[in-house]
């Protein structure tokens, strides 16, 4: 908050607290004797002096929440009658604020205390610096105790990680003060540990239960993976709140089942028991985003306007991100702009959006003029540049970030990698080792796709072994991109091992591997490998099909491609993309059925693009189809004037077939000044990639490649070329 306004606040606080003592101080002076001040409540006079305590209590507890700490002392000080719940109350923003020393100097002054103000004095020890010691010593030397003093000590025990402890002080304190409280308490520090089991036998033991006990245990379910068993509990509730109700839903949405999730927020709103609330409203919105339920976003959004909800930080973040990932910018912005209240995220959320809607420019607008910044709002401006392709101002942010982590590098890596610069990427990882930053599971990731898009095996292998060291071996996304990796490098039976070794292959794990076979010309592996996939209830998807229908092409099994593109649509509701068509079009060429490939192609319900033309092209070179090469030439010529392939292509058919106007593509080609790529090849020699362009001359040991081939040519008896036009191979 700017400081002129918290003054301004401040001032307003002030005054409105002037003008009520002024009203109360005579009042308050005459009906509360020193003892009632020790009372609280229980007056026997003056109704409204308790009311106005009470009141002014209540202002010092909403600005400690709020974390406005000097609104709370500013009332706290203004008050003329004090009681012991108001010391409390401020001793209570102290510590939820982090001012651990001024709670612990207003706790030894106040003038009475009791069981709620020691609690709160060991709670400060224990949520501020985890002072376990001390929050001990003052819970031996409290006069009386109840359960919320015991919750507080397990609790403390819990986050200082002192497990034992909790345990034995849980098992040793008075069963009276045990359930709920101080049951929900070890519930949910055994929970945080991901030990559901001792949970489970926790709450089963407990005598009494409350609300927050069935919620933690079904949230405990939900984020196991055990959907059944939380719905079990759920159903057995005897009262369910807003907690329980949001838990039940976030599970059924993180388990995938959208359906049944959203199916259950409309029971919740049907039943109308319990009031929906901000938190049940975000996990929607994020799930109509994550599952692209446009409609369903909208309607929500509907119910928050007709609801009356405020747009607090929560829910207008969920609904400006479920619109950015919509590409409703429009949208987004009008929400961020109703905010009442913003942080950080808010503002991630808006620029995230504008960068998914490819408007950098806009998005490094509103990062430059959000007041906080944050490693998500550096590392999202820095994708978004690597993705626009401006590798230089990506490395110039990142260069300037005050703070770098793995998630940094990971964003600038992976936008090396994305911009097919695999060096580059390389180059940062080892910059990142270098300066003692932990890589993450997606940094391996990434540094392990440039090693595949250099096929340098010894880079990959060193990569490999690093993750071996820092024991992520079995992390899914390094597990596949090694899978893809090891292919590309040539090895595909070391991919293979790498792939019998997950525990729950993905789609995309299954992918890699079919996709490492069919580039292998290992069809029936590959087709084995997607039946086998089906068997376990992976649903394949458009990139699986790329693979299946590839190998097809590649084993000349016609009728089974033709199988398998037709079961995209029949039995997997997959619309087939442009890649798909030139798979089918590769295979029924390469088959020698070029008529059906171009009535195929004239089947298509939208125009083909260059894949399939130029699969029809390649199939017309092998097969001497000069008629449909030429088709094919004139479209890809349409479609890509600047390639020279189309030209090549039909100037050497025009050749063999002895016909006249073979002359006259080439003068075309050479009229429109397109000239073919030279062909590229490349070797790894002491970390050294060694790079070879047809025609080049450029290398250091040009001379003495030439010695080498021309003794290779000799000893085959393959050459009668003299040495000086050996540059021609």
């Amino acid at each position: 908050m700017p400081a002129k306004q918290s003054t301004l606040r401040l001032g307003s606080a002030r005054s409105c607290l002037k003008k009520l003592v002024l009203t109360h101080s005579t009042l308050a002076a005459h009906t509360l004797s020193k003892s009632h001040l020790r009372g609280g409540y229980d007056l026997p006079k003056g109704q409204e002096t308790n009311r106005f305590i009470i009141y002014c209590n209540s202002q010092i507890t909403r600005h400690g929440r709020n974390g406005n700490i000097k609104e709370a002392e500013s009332v706290f000080k203004l008050m003329p009658v004090k009681n012991t719940i108001t010391w409390t109350a401020l001793l209570t923003a102290y510590a939820e604020n982090g001012q651990l020393g001024e709670a612990q100097k207003l706790f030894d002054e106040m003038p009475d205390k009791n069981v709620a103000s020691w609690n709160a004095m060991i709670t400060a020890y224990v949520h501020n610096d985890l002072r376990i010691d001390e929050a001990y010593s003052l819970f031996h030397r409290m006069p009386e105790r109840n359960a919320v003093s015991y919750a507080a000590m397990i609790t403390g025990f819990i986050h200082a990680g002192m497990f034992g402890k909790a345990e034995s002080f849980y098992n040793g304190m008075p069963r009276v003060w045990r359930d709920p409280v101080c049951s929900n308490a070890l519930i949910s520090g055994y929970l945080k540990m991901g030990e559901l089991d001792k949970a489970v036998w926790v709450f089963k033991g407990m005598l009494e239960k409350d609300v927050v006990s069935w919620s933690s245990m079904i949230d405990g379910y939900c984020k196991e993976g055990r959907i059944s068993d939380a719905r079990n509990l759920f159903d057995l509730m005897p009262v369910r709140n807003v907690v329980s109700w949001t838990a039940m839903i976030d599970g059924y949405m993180k388990s995938q089942n959208f359906e049944v999730g959203f199916g259950l927020f409309l029971s919740m709103r049907r039943e109308g028991v319990v009031a929906v609330g901000s938190r049940t409203l975000t996990v929607v919105f994020e799930a109509c985003a994550e599952f692209g339920r446009y409609e369903e976003g909208i309607q929500i959004h509907g119910l928050v306007s007709r609801l009356g909800l405020e747009y607090d930080v929560f829910l207008g973040n969920s609904i400006i991100d479920m619109y950015g990932k919509f590409g409703r910018i429009d949208a987004a912005n009008r929400i961020f702009k109703l905010m009442n209240k913003r942080d950080v995220a808010s503002w991630n959320s808006l620029i995230a959006s504008y960068v998914k809607a490819d408007k950098i420019e806009a998005a490094y607008d509103l990062f430059q003029i959000m007041p906080e910044k944050d490693i998500v709002s550096w590392t999202t401006v820095i994708g978004g540049f690597c993705s626009k392709g401006d590798i230089a101002k990506s490395i110039h942010l990142f260069t300037i970030m005050p703070k770098k982590d793995d998630v940094a590098y990971t964003a600038i890596i992976s936008g090396f990698v994305n911009n097919e610069e695999f060096a580059e990427a390389i180059y940062w990882y080892i910059l990142m080792i270098r300066e003692a930053v932990r890589p993450s599971a997606l940094t391996f990731s990434s540094v392990i796709s440039a090693s595949a898009g250099l096929a340098t095996l010894t880079h990959g292998l060193q990569i490999h072994a690093q993750v071996v060291k820092m024991d992520m071996e079995f992390d899914l996304s390094v597990q596949n991109s090694l899978v893809t990796m090891y292919s590309k490098c040539g090895n595909v039976s070391d991919s293979y091992q790498i792939f019998t070794n997950i525990t729950s292959p993905s789609i995309v794990s299954f992918n890699s591997m079919i996709t490492a076979f069919a580039q292998h010309g290992l069809a029936q592996e590959a087709l084995h490998l997607f039946k086998a996939m089906q068997n376990e209830g992976q649903e394949p998807n458009q990139i699986t099909f790329l693979g299946i229908l590839s190998s097809c092409a590649h084993m000349g099994l016609v009728e089974e491609g033709k199988s398998y593109f037709k079961s995209m649509r029949s039995a997997y509701q997959i619309e087939p993309g442009h890649d798909h068509y030139a798979c089918m079009v590769d295979l029924l060429g390469r088959a020698g059925f070029l008529d059906e490939a171009i009535d195929f192609i004239h089947s298509m319900t939208y125009e083909p693009r260059s894949g399939v033309w130029g699969a029809l092209l390649s199939a017309s070179r092998c097969h001497l189809r000069p008629d449909l090469a030429q088709l094919a030439a004139e479209h890809l010529i349409g479609l890509e004037p600047d390639n020279a392939t189309s030209y090549v292509v039909l100037s050497n058919i025009c050749s063999i077939l002895g016909k006249k106007n073979a002359e006259q593509v080439r003068l075309i080609q050479k009229a429109k000044g397109v000239k073919k790529n030279p062909g590229c090849s490349w070797i790894v020699v002491k970390e050294k990639v060694h790079l070879f362009l047809a025609g080049d001359q450029s290398h250091d040991n040009f001379v003495e490649i030439l010695e080498t081939l021309s003794r290779i040519c000799i000893s085959t008896r393959q050459s009668d070329t003299p040495l000086q036009d050996l540059s021609l191979l």
